[in-house]
């Protein structure tokens, strides 16, 4: 399988393309060709005018642990270029950042998930490339979670930096395929090209999105592995609630939950009894942590830990928003008073609770609180929007 990078190092008509024209290059740390050389070399190596680079969310080193910490400008110190921050100061390109290259290119390992900001740094490129009159290239890589579709779509209205339009949580496409959605979706002008990937075959038993051959480097600092990528859209829920995501540990957004005041093992066996098959695709285990820093620092947390991971892994049974849902429900029943919903500042939304921005409205909420709310009453709600974005989005499918 090649990425996108790799397509474009190894063809000299697109190498062409680009000769005697300022590029910028969006990257993180997990932008690396086959090899492992990160994008930036790799290109300037390969004789492309690399006049910027960019940085989305946690900075293209990577370095920011969490939301809300922002990464400054700065000269690169090998190059003597300018690495331009999308997680600063602004969140858009300004006219500044978008007059130092004719052509951009995007090289971001995505985890298929509304919620993870660098598609919004996506569509934020894509509307301001239209704008200037730009080009815009995506290198397109892998969605680690494959094409499985899950969750609302944003609410109209909803729309904050992790959540860019009414899509579902678990999106189910490439960088490369957001891109020509975006396109058609706001109606953009914008010179565009996707250097898709060769030999990705997202219905392959080999990984389903992710080839057991690939190997896997942070995208942030907080993605450690395939295990959390499958997971994510449905542990990043619990980034709204009182309840720890396991950061702090060593296996961040792996777990449904932990928290010091809550009985895991009780909190399975309500899950089971309402929607045993809620818990299809994966295993779930009782563990303890204590976390180093982050929500309940310091304080021992009993917790339920994922597996969606080899042989207790299936694919097409692997449901995380649902499966999240299902234990915020279940802490809800035993738990009546739990100050569940965490009341905080969350990307920049003041107002709004976190768990309502994170979801993109206040639907998953109204029914966790709702005792009379059953797991059918929200499959019966989200199932047709699931339907409908799978429909609306196929055309675009590359692969």
């Amino acid at each position: 399988m090649k990425n996108g990078i790799d397509r474009l190092l190894a063809d000299p008509e697109l190498l062409r393309q680009l000769k005697s024209r300022r590029v910028a290059l969006v990257a993180h740390p997990a932008s690396v060709t086959a090899d492992l050389t990160h994008s930036l070399d790799a290109l300037i190596a390969a004789g492309v005018q690399v006049n910027s680079a960019f940085g989305p969310q946690h900075g293209l080193k990577g370095d920011k642990q969490d939301n809300m910490v922002e990464t400054a400008d700065e000269m690169d110190p090998r190059y003597g270029i300018p690495i331009f921050s999308l997680y600063g100061e602004v969140r858009r390109p300004t006219g500044q950042m978008m007059s130092s290259a004719d052509v951009f290119l995007f090289d971001l390992q995505d985890l298929g998930c509304r919620i993870y900001t660098f598609v919004t740094t996506l569509l934020y490129l894509l509307e301001e490339a239209a704008k200037a009159g730009k080009e815009v290239w995506v290198l397109d890589r892998p969605n680690p979670a494959g094409r499985p579709v899950e969750g609302t779509l944003l609410v109209p209205g909803q729309e904050s930096f992790v959540g860019a339009a009414p899509m579902p949580m678990r999106h189910g496409l490439t960088m490369g395929e957001m891109g020509h959605w975006f396109i058609e979706h706001f109606g953009l002008d914008v010179a565009y090209k996707v250097v898709a990937m060769e030999g990705w075959h997202p219905d392959e038993a080999d990984g389903f999105g992710w080839p057991a051959s690939r190997l896997w480097i942070n995208p942030s600092p907080n993605a450690a592995n395939l295990n959390m990528a499958r997971s994510y859209a449905g542990t990043v829920m619990l980034e709204g609630t009182t309840l720890s995501e396991g950061r702090g540990t060593t296996r961040p957004l792996e777990v449904l939950f932990g928290a010091p005041d809550v009985d895991a093992g009780g909190v399975l066996t309500v899950m089971r009894k309402l929607a045993p098959e809620w818990l299809a695709g994966c295993a779930i285990r009782e563990c303890w942590f204590e976390p180093t820093f982050h929500k309940h620092s310091g304080k021992l947390c009993n917790a339920l830990m994922i597996h969606a991971e080899g042989g207790f892994y299936a694919h097409h049974a692997f449901r995380p928003w649902r499966l999240q849902a299902l234990a915020f429900k279940a802490i809800r029943l035993l738990y009546p008073d739990y100050p569940l919903w965490r009341d905080f500042p969350y990307e920049y939304e003041l107002t709004r609770l976190a768990i309502d921005v994170i979801n993109g409205g206040p639907a998953l909420r109204e029914w966790v609180d709702d005792p009379a709310a059953t797991p059918h009453d929200l499959d019966a709600m989200t199932s047709p929007e699931e339907a409908a974005w799978v429909a609306a989005v196929r055309p675009h499918l590359l692969y």
